[in-house]
């Protein structure tokens, strides 16, 4: 087993790069000194009509808001493809969002493809109790 170059614990460059000297450490030490006068430099900009500015201070202060899904009721009884056209007429009555209903039918295909594959097993393992 060949010796290791270093003992644990001693660093291979003990004069490495200085903490708190990054160039990012430096930058982050200077906003945070100066960040009170940004923002109420930005806050006056937005103030005074400065789109961008407003938009700065909005997407730090309130982040944009998330779709959030209402609770929708569809029957859940017949087949999958019955199923799916139920999606499909209440995403078309706008009974439901667009994007939920695609969300909606995309479940059913992979509902589809594990009750494929569960009657597949059973069959294989059918055949195998047979052997």
């Amino acid at each position: 087993m060949p010796t290791p170059k270093f003992k644990p614990g001693q660093s291979g460059n003990p004069k490495g790069r200085p903490k708190d000297k990054t160039p990012a450490t430096l930058l982050r030490k200077s906003i945070a000194y100066d960040m009170p006068e940004i923002v109420k430099t930005l806050v006056e900009l937005a103030k005074g009509g400065d789109v961008q500015a407003a938009k700065v201070l909005l997407d730090r202060i309130c982040p944009p808001l998330r779709p959030q899904a209402l609770p929708i009721a569809l029957p859940v009884n017949g087949s999958l493809s019955e199923q799916g056209n139920e999606i499909i007429r209440a995403t078309m009555a706008g009974t439901i969002p667009p994007d939920i209903g695609s969300q909606l039918i995309t479940a059913l295909a992979h509902q589809a493809k594990i009750i494929e594959i569960d009657e597949l097993t059973k069959r294989i393992d059918a055949l195998e109790q047979r052997q």
